[in-house]
């Protein structure tokens, strides 16, 4: 109705948000069979949310009085006139309806109603709210082709498969830093940004906001203290370097021959996480390394360090800025991890058809949409799963002989991968190959050989370390005891026994 009164306004603002408030709990309430319901929930759940903070911002103006509007009226309707008003105001609601006769209000009950009905019973122009592309069935799986096109161009990255790259693809930390070039940067944004799209498409919920500001302020805090993962802070300066080695406990070792038996990998390793140069055969970096032993850096010759390149404030603000992103991706890979690992499964179970089985499904996505086009084909129908059984390549549970026969009802935890979970020996067994094991065990300072196999827990691992470093230092050869000379009469005898005989006179 044209020129509402301030208080009409007022009231109509704080029915709609009561009937909001009830319109965001049936929505909650309401059962989501697949995922598409769910998605398409949190959107409706986020516009009421818009939709009720907008009416508080309304509020919040009307209650300010800026303009004085509302003072006014209510001095109008409370003052000793309050009878002449109310006739004034009827007068003029007759007069508007007079000149409208046809004109009809709808109560605002009727709109919510009618959402009551949409969410109940939704049109189809109503099941779809986002736009998702095919590869990602409606907030299934994510869809990194481009992305993946744009990785493996790059300079200075490793190869690989687009089924690896699903599960590496936020390990930017292996990333050599010097091949973090403007190229990578432009990769890092659009990997960040499709991230950031996808998880507000998928979970419009989440405060995005707040998520950067938590982020940044992980960031601050990880790279003042030099320890952000793939970066570190070079002693004495700013600059920042790739950790691209994992150091070394020499004291294991006694001689450069036991170092060579590392290999090469292994020795250029220890020499970078170091700073010394890595170049040269297999004796030569054992001989490098083997010289830093009980020896400070600081006293080490000077030529056998690796020239480091100076980095200007410039230079280091742009390592920053790209060391930010990777941040980023990291929070966004972290959340979208149910994703992700169905994507590598959809991935994998594509791979396993046969030629048949592609033409068909093709034949499939042109008459029905596949998975996309009708939801009741694959989303709407729950497998009969009741002992929580992995999915086949089918997407059906996996017999139950062969879920006890892998042993997939034992689970194995692993201190040192920071208590995680795997599911049967099959799986336990490998893990200590993996990165996550070498990396627990490298941040332990412990050497991931076969001497720790089948050990998870930090302090049997510590204990058995100490205990392999005694052993060595029992090994080591000992002048006083094994070395040998000759007395006068031409008996052999040890080191320490030659010496008492010789301060003795006896010889």
């Amino acid at each position: 109705m044209a020129n509402e009164s301030v208080i009409e306004v007022q009231r109509k603002l704080h029915e709609e948000r009561e009937r909001i408030e009830g319109a965001i709990a049936k929505e909650m309430f309401l059962r989501k069979s697949n995922v598409r319901d769910q998605i398409n929930s949190e959107h409706r759940i986020r516009d009421l949310c818009d939709r009720s903070l907008n009416a508080a911002e309304r509020l919040g103006d009307i209650y300010q009085d800026r303009d004085g509007l509302r003072s006014e009226e209510l001095s109008a309707v409370g003052g000793p006139d309050e009878f002449t008003e109310f006739y004034r105001r009827l007068k003029g609601i007759r007069d508007y309806h007079n000149r409208h006769p046809n004109e009809i209000e709808e109560p605002m009950a009727t709109e919510f109603n009618k959402l009551d009905q949409q969410r109940n019973n939704p049109p189809e122009e109503l099941q779809h709210l986002v736009e998702f592309t095919d590869e990602e069935s409606y907030g299934k799986f994510l869809d990194l082709h481009q992305l993946y096109d744009r990785y493996i161009n790059l300079k200075g990255v490793e190869k690989t498969d687009y089924l690896s790259y699903l599960g590496t693809f936020d390990r930017l930390f292996e990333i050599p830093r010097d091949k973090k070039s403007s190229e990578y940067k432009k990769y890092l944004v659009e990997l960040g940004e499709y991230l950031r799209g996808y998880l507000e498409r998928v979970h419009p919920l989440t405060d995005q906001e707040s998520l950067l500001e938590e982020v940044a302020r992980e960031f601050e805090e990880r790279w003042a203290a030099g320890n952000f993962p793939g970066w570190r802070r070079d002693i004495g300066g700013s600059a920042m370097a790739k950790v691209s080695g994992a150091a070394l406990d020499l004291s294991a070792f006694s001689s450069p021959e036991e170092l060579m038996s590392l290999g090469l990998d292994r020795l250029k390793s220890a020499l970078t996480a170091l700073g010394l140069k890595c170049g040269g055969t297999l004796e030569e970096r054992a001989q490098r390394l083997f010289r830093t032993k009980g020896i400070p850096l600081r006293q080490l010759d000077p030529s056998l360090f690796a020239k480091s390149k100076g980095l200007g404030h410039h230079d280091d603000k742009k390592q920053r800025d790209i060391a930010f992103i990777e941040a980023q991706v990291y929070k966004y890979a972290e959340l979208l991890g149910e994703q992700r690992a169905a994507s590598r499964e959809n991935v994998e179970r594509r791979l396993a058809r046969t030629a048949d089985e592609l033409a068909e499904e093709e034949g499939s996505d042109d008459s029905d949409l596949s998975d996309v086009g009708d939801a009741s084909d694959d989303e709407e129908t729950v497998p009969y799963n009741p002992k929580n059984l992995p999915l086949g390549w089918d997407g059906k549970p996996i017999p139950y002989w062969l879920y006890k026969l892998h042993g997939l009802n034992l689970s194995y935890t692993c201190e040192i991968c920071g208590n995680a979970i795997y599911k049967g020996p099959k799986n336990f067994q490998r893990h200590f190959s993996e990165w996550r094991h070498a990396h627990g065990m490298r941040c332990l300072g412990i050497p991931n050989t076969a001497h720790f196999a089948n050990v998870t827990a930090i302090a049997d691992a510590m204990a058995l370390w100490e205990k392999l470093k005694d052993a060595k230092n029992v090994e080591r050869w000992a002048a006083e005891v094994e070395e040998e000379f000759e007395d006068t009469w031409g008996n052999v005898v040890t080191k320490k026994t030659y010496e008492d005989l010789r301060r003795q006179g006896l010889l």
